[in-house]
């Protein structure tokens, strides 16, 4: 098991402070939390941070959402579990988070449109920038 490397949240806090601040902003904006928690949790799948899995699973759990969504969301592509809204929201989560292999095309954005208005789709472009910043220094310093 790894030990953490640096206590970056205390020896950063004037950084991390605004980053938890501009959460909370997301969690209380108008984009619904459940789609803001399956992105942040396909996030943290993509970028292997087992923090985030353990917090984002529990706050999914806490929102009673169904178990089998849980476990399929790895194969969300082929899951029927899945509206075409969280598909276009986890479509575009992946490819944000894998935007050197994708450079985040029209593809992935387009869909967005239909299910979301522009201000929802900006705060979850937001949400997925956030949770990518927060697997990177939480992978990075072994939390």
């Amino acid at each position: 098991m790894n030990t953490l490397r640096l206590p970056y949240f205390s020896l950063s806090s004037s950084v991390m402070e605004p980053m938890k601040a501009a959460l909370g902003a997301l969690e209380n904006g108008p984009l619904d939390n459940v789609i803001i928690e399956l992105a942040f949790l396909r996030v943290s799948q993509i970028n292997g941070c087992a923090y985030c899995l353990d917090m984002h699973s529990k706050a999914l759990r806490k929102m009673d959402v169904n178990q089998t969504k849980l476990d399929q969301l790895a194969g969300w592509q082929v899951s029927h579990a899945y509206s075409e809204r969280e598909r276009a929201a986890l479509a575009w989560s992946e490819s944000l988070t894998l935007i050197a292999a994708t450079g985040a095309p029209d593809s992935a954005f387009e869909p967005l449109k239909a299910h979301f208005s522009d201000v929802e789709i900006s705060e979850l472009t937001f949400a997925i920038g956030l949770m990518n910043a927060f697997n990177r220094l939480a992978v990075g310093m072994r939390q």
